[in-house]
């Protein structure tokens, strides 16, 4: 399925939010790992707007393992404003020359299915790729951008996940290997900062929704608004939890914050406080969804599935992130409410599935 460019309405609200920001790039020059992923596509595009708009003369180069494969997926890339696409593995890629003003690290492993040992490797073994890039083009900044899993389990009687928190990690959780390898990652990138006198910023990121989201990936909420858009019931499997969701133009305001203004080697949370159960998660989803001709989304009771009503035995699961730090250091906060986030991102998909051949 080709992807449409984002909307014309999101790049001007993230431009709109960051335009004091964009002088400190001014003629200057990013690399951004990760550039065709979730994030990384959201990058590129809201620097290539601001670039155009503001005329930076400025120019980013994202790293990506197959250009060619991205471009014909997304061909409205190759004409981004100022955008070069170098191709590479994570943990090895040569270095582009020249000199690089920012440096961006969003690059992961490409498919969390693989051997844990596998996505450690490629996790820790790129960050130390992207930091050597960083000092051999002389960058003065970059962003480590890191996730909540480090932090572990959340307590069940703790609301939000504060940046002091340092809980321990389960070895046995699907995602310990990602988690830790994103706790190693911030402790090379503040060691290695400090060594090389480069200003080392952190974002741990929470949830998310947005253009791009995969809707078919562990993502509850991505799964619902596929299976909203086609008028399937939207079936919940554990209504329980809590989690909370920034929208990605709102994530772009604040990764482009923290790299261009946040305090060095200070780690900020990036995600909403707005905590919501997965059972108001799908109800909101299907109240907000048009209906589709035939009839509308509804939520599946199907045998087998566990019930929405919380069950007052079980510990209280959560992943939501105080942003308090975010908010009085630099000012950063949710802007996009979660239903028009949901309405953007299924309105993204809609037009996505227009341009299918």
């Amino acid at each position: 399925m080709p992807f449409p460019p984002l909307a014309e309405e999101d790049l001007a609200h993230v431009l709109a939010h960051t335009r004091t920001e964009w002088d400190k790039i001014r003629g200057g020059r990013l690399f951004v790992t990760g550039a065709t992923g979730f994030f990384g596509i959201w990058l590129l595009e809201t620097f290539a707007y601001a670039n155009r708009a503001l005329d930076l003369g400025a120019s980013l180069v994202g790293l990506t393992r197959a250009p060619g494969r991205f471009l014909d997926k997304a061909p409205h890339v190759a004409e981004l404003a100022g955008v070069h696409l170098h191709q590479g593995d994570l943990r090895d890629f040569i270095f582009p020359p020249g000199s690089f003003s920012h440096v961006v690290h969003v690059g992961t492993a490409p498919d969390a299915r693989l051997a844990p040992s596998e996505i450690l490797e490629i996790m820790t073994g790129g960050t130390r790729r992207t930091l050597a890039l960083g000092a051999a083009a002389g960058a003065q900044r970059v962003l480590f951008v890191s996730s909540g899993a480090v932090y572990g389990p959340q307590p069940p009687g703790m609301t939000q996940l504060e940046e002091g928190y340092a809980g321990p990690l389960n070895p046995q959780a699907a995602n310990h290997a990602y988690a830790m390898g994103k706790r190693l990652g911030e402790h090379e990138v503040v060691q290695f900062s400090r060594a090389h006198d480069m200003e080392a910023t952190i974002a741990r990121c929470f949830s998310f929704v947005g253009p791009h989201l995969p809707s078919d990936g562990p993502f509850a909420i991505g799964n619902f608004i596929r299976d909203g858009l086609r008028g399937d019931p939207i079936t919940v499997r554990n209504g329980m939890p809590y989690r909370s969701y920034l929208y990605m133009a709102d994530l772009a305001i604040w990764l482009w914050t923290i790299l261009f203004r946040g305090t060095p080697c200070r780690p900020y949370n990036v995600g909403s406080d707005r905590e919501i159960t997965i059972a108001a998660l799908a109800r909101t989803v299907a109240s907000v969804l048009p209906s589709p001709p035939g009839g509308g989304s509804s939520l599946s009771s199907q045998p087998g599935l566990a019930s929405l009503a919380p069950d007052e035995h079980s510990p209280v699961s959560r992943y939501v992130p105080s942003i308090h730090r975010a908010r009085t250091e630099l000012g950063l906060q949710p802007i996009i409410s979660l239903e028009e986030a949901i309405r953007k991102t299924a309105d993204y998909a809609t037009r996505a599935c227009l341009r299918c051949p």
